[in-house]
């Protein structure tokens, strides 16, 4: 499907971009664009090396703060 994509369609799609969004925002556009996925990146890095951390996450009851500032443990939902 993509192997007929050529330079001047890459072109064509970022002069639409460009358009679209104006010239002006597109160096914001891309650093939000980087900056997500750096954070994607490390957040699949961090649950690839803690996958126990997760499983022992789950059976801990959550706490659950209360008007009188006293804890009350709460067993944690099933939804």
């Amino acid at each position: 499907m993509l192997q007929n994509l050529t330079g001047w369609h890459a072109l064509i799609v970022l002069a639409i971009v460009v358009l679209i969004f104006g010239a002006a925002k597109l160096p914001a556009l891309a650093r939000s664009l980087g900056q997500s996925v750096r954070i994607l990146k490390t957040e699949v890095g961090d649950a690839s090396t803690e996958p126990a951390a997760s499983v022992d996450d789950a059976r801990v009851p959550h706490v659950r703060e209360n008007s009188s500032s006293s804890s009350v443990l709460v067993p944690p939902s099933t939804s």
